[in-house]
């Protein structure tokens, strides 16, 4: 789901290179099981020609974060191989398995993350002491890249990849319909409530894909104590998602649903569809991500305002759900030190640029990117969140079949055939399945 970008200032001079030493991890099946060969870290670019490969899926702005970075060093060549999505998760162990693994890979660590007991992934913690990537990426968008060697906890252990565009999910209004943000969730179902009374549509919803959990989720971010959801998605012993939080959020959808909010059709309405039915003016709200501005703004002008969920107080949310498009280093390759160098790369001032123009929020949360309208709105509420470690991860990262629960689980919700206790159930059982209860 994912993404994008922002502004200048170069980055990988020719560092010093440091005395840290990473046994690499490259024992795949492929490997046998041999010594991996130690790899000296270094943050300095070597002036000879290097060539890398990387493999990545449609959505980042990758190509002009490439040219931003050679253009700094003219003797790297990076190649990129772009394959969409649902392909690129099928096909990515094996292809970092092969004698032709990628130097760099996109990397998502729901659903990519059998790459790290596999060894097919640097450890990346050497990299991020010797370029202080602690204090360069916000501490959210690590956490959720960093995890034991069985990739069940996140949170902990080393660090296997870093984010190149962060996203940020949110509610967009229509200004024309709607007269006044709220600031508590109880004007915000006020408002809903009052649409509907005009004999309009409040809320634009695609639940037939992901949608409609995005929708709990941001509503879980604001009745639910956001360190319990985290320690759920993290993958930590012990932790429940049958919270009180996250009952009173599920138990709020449902009853959306049935009190009219949601369109009837949303359980059978894509995203891109929900999308295009509030561009048009058929709703007044929809909840989705920084992703859909673009689009947005092209379609309405000055019609779309965007907030975040409001929080039960008037106290502005200070979290919300967003991911990263990170990538990873592959243990096979031959150049480790060069493509840190471009990681590093993107969380630079010049890279922000480039990243938010392709519809993402930056990795570096404080550079100036002068945004307006939309964009600019979107940029104003984000930075606080990012810099305040409140951005919170999606949870189908929780388990590897999670998503799978997720959206027919909110299928039910709005339809009436899945209580809001059941839901919930369901997802602990599949957290329990692959954690273990």
């Amino acid at each position: 789901m994912t993404t994008s970008a922002r502004r200048q200032t170069a980055l990988v001079a020719l560092g010093v290179t440091a005395s840290l030493f990473l046994t690499a991890c490259a024992g795949s099946s492929s490997t046998g099981g041999a010594a991996a060969p130690k790899i000296e870290v270094s943050t300095a670019v070597p002036a000879e020609p290097v060539t890398l490969t990387l493999a990545y899926s449609n959505d980042p702005p990758t190509k002009t974060l490439i040219d931003g970075f050679t253009k700094q060093h003219p003797n790297v060549t990076i190649k990129p191989q772009m394959t969409p999505f649902n392909d690129y998760v099928k096909s990515i162990k094996l292809s970092m398995s092969s004698d032709a693994a990628p130097d760099i890979a996109q990397y998502n660590p729901g659903a990519m993350n059998s790459l790290v007991p596999a060894g097919l992934i640097l450890d990346l913690t050497p990299w991020s002491k010797a370029y202080g990537w602690s204090g360069k990426f916000p501490p959210a968008s690590l956490e959720i890249l960093s995890s034991d060697k069985s990739a069940k906890q996140f949170g902990t252990g080393s660090l296997y990849a870093v984010p190149g565009g962060l996203s940020v999910v949110g509610v967009y209004y229509n200004k024309k319909m709607v007269k006044q943000v709220p600031k508590t969730l109880a004007e915000f179902e006020t408002e809903l409530q009052r649409v509907k009374d005009s004999g309009q549509t409040p809320l634009s919803l695609g639940a037939l894909q992901v949608g409609g959990f995005h929708l709990w989720n941001a509503l879980l971010n604001v009745t639910g104590e956001v360190a319990d959801y985290r320690s759920w998605v993290y993958g930590k012993p012990g932790s429940t998602i049958e919270t009180p939080g996250a009952l009173k959020a599920t138990q709020t959808l449902a009853g959306w649903a049935s009190k009219g909010y949601l369109p009837d059709s949303a359980n059978a309405t894509a995203d891109t569809d929900a999308l295009a039915n509030f561009s048009k003016g058929k709703s007044a709200f929809l909840v989705t991500g920084n992703w859909a501005a673009s689009t947005l703004e092209t379609e309405m002008g000055a019609d779309v305002g965007f907030f975040l969920m409001p929080t039960a107080t008037d106290k502005p949310a200070n979290v919300a759900s967003g991911a990263s498009v990170a990538y990873a280093i592959s243990a096979k390759t031959k150049h480790p030190n060069v493509a840190a160098a471009f990681l590093d790369y993107l969380g630079s001032a010049e890279a922000a640029k480039i990243e938010f123009d392709g519809g993402f929020m930056p990795v570096d949360t404080k550079s100036e990117l002068g945004a307006q309208g939309l964009r600019g709105e979107i940029a104003t509420v984000f930075a606080p969140v990012a810099q305040g470690n409140g951005i919170v991860p999606f949870p189908d990262y929780a388990s590897p079949g999670m998503i799978d629960k997720l959206t027919p689980g909110v299928q039910g919700l709005i339809s009436g055939k899945t209580t809001p206790d059941a839901f919930l159930k369901s997802l602990q059982e599949s957290w329990d399945a692959h954690h273990g209860s």
